[in-house]
């Protein structure tokens, strides 16, 4: 079996640093412009081929996201910009939009071009015209089952890629238009609202009574949807010709990114190596940022409504700024104290590993109960190696009986 490619978000560069210290084997990021993350850290097109120099330096490729759907006054600017991204390095761009795809085809012919899951591919004929058009990979759309992934990779004869991981909208390949219509903000251009977790009822006219649907403690959430997990199922997608499994999350955070590359690294190591599925790395998706889990379309069904909020088991306590054995320098995230019970999340043999904080010190040098300054550099206490990008986290039940 071939090995599939890990495809992790990249929304900063501390995230792409991230990602790459816990194995993705590719990152996916996007530029200033046109890449459907407007609120995202992003990158000047200077730092792509930076980021392009190191990621090569180390096997490890980038694609940049190109998948804003094109105004008629975006088009005059594109030809320029698609110049300077083909002179970046970069391994790949994402695109969804047909003119988009057209206008970097010419302007930077060098530069494969990846069909975006905004394109909406679910069938073998449409692959087959994106293919012949130049297309070097299709991201599927999410919609699409499981059962018809090996016609479309025979049909199209190019790279598939597909989402194993992350949220979902409840337009579930992206092309939703309610943020635009609610609110001026289109998601289809980068600015989504998030208007689908938004709080909803139905109004009966005559009388005006709101009537709830679903109801939890915290409202009615009819469009939430869950968020996709395959992470149990990776052996079917690589037999069905999956060659690059992609984790969603460009917005969200180091702990995210972190987490879930390392669940999924994990994974994919333990399926190629014939051993058999390892119920923690289930358990280490619970402890992610999530709205609750699905198999999304891939095995037929219906769409699931989730967690408006998104939960998660563990909290992100701090990240290591060193390598370290007995003593580390880390970043605060939140707040902890002396006493507290923090686990390593690593991909190195510290995962999993718990230890009590002993002892915290300031920048001064001085010894504290309680480092409360959010991204302050203080030493601790931790016995095993922990490296420099490891996450230490706090189990949240742990929190709540503190």
């Amino acid at each position: 079996m071939k090995k599939p490619e890990l495809l992790a978000p990249a929304g900063n560069m501390n995230k792409l640093l991230t990602a790459v210290h816990f194995g993705a084997d590719a990152v996916y990021a996007a530029a200033s412009e046109y890449g459907l993350r407007a609120y995202a850290g992003n990158f000047t097109l200077d730092e792509l081929k930076r980021a392009a120099d190191m990621l090569h330096a180390q096997s490890k490729k980038l694609y940049v996201t190109v998948n804003a759907y094109m105004n008629e006054s975006d088009i005059g600017g594109l030809p320029a910009f698609a110049e300077r991204l083909g002179e970046t390095g970069a391994d790949g761009a994402l695109v969804s939009d047909l003119g988009a795809f057209a206008v970097l085809s010419k302007y930077a012919p060098r530069l494969p071009l990846h069909v975006s899951t905004q394109a909406n591919v679910t069938n073998s004929e449409a692959a087959k015209v994106w293919a012949d058009m130049g297309a070097s990979r299709i991201v599927l759309a999410r919609e699409t089952r499981l059962s018809e992934i090996p016609a479309i990779k025979r049909a199209a004869g190019v790279e598939i890629e597909a989402f194993v991981h992350g949220a979902m909208c409840v337009a579930y390949s992206g092309r939703c238009l309610l943020s635009a219509y609610f609110t001026g903000r289109s998601g289809n251009r980068g600015a989504c609202t998030q208007s689908c977790r938004w709080e909803y009822g139905l109004v009966e006219p005559t009388r005006g009574e709101t009537l709830g649907i679903s109801e939890d403690e915290r409202g009615t959430y009819i469009l939430s949807s869950k968020d996709l997990c395959m992470i149990k199922h990776l052996k079917e997608l690589a037999d069905a010709g999956v060659d690059s499994f992609k984790i969603e999350g460009r917005m969200k955070s180091e702990y995210y990114v972190a987490g879930t590359v390392n669940a999924y690294r994990r994974a994919i190591d333990d399926m190629i190596a014939g051993r058999p599925f390892d119920e923690r790395l289930e358990a280490e998706t619970e402890k992610i940022s999530h709205r609750g889990y699905s198999t999304g379309f891939y095995f037929g069904g219906k769409g699931e409504t989730g967690e408006p909020k998104p939960q998660s088991g563990s909290e992100f306590i701090a990240v290591s700024a060193e390598d370290g054995d007995g003593e580390a320098t880390v970043e605060m995230r939140s707040r902890f104290a002396v006493g507290d019970v923090l686990e390593v999340l690593s991909p190195y043999d510290s995962f999993g590993h718990s230890f009590t904080v002993e002892k915290i010190i300031d920048p001064d040098g001085k010894s504290v109960g309680v480092a409360d300054k959010v991204q302050q550099l203080v030493r601790i206490n931790c016995d095993v190696p922990i490296y420099k990008y490891d996450i230490l986290r706090r189990n949240r039940s742990l929190t709540a009986r503190a």
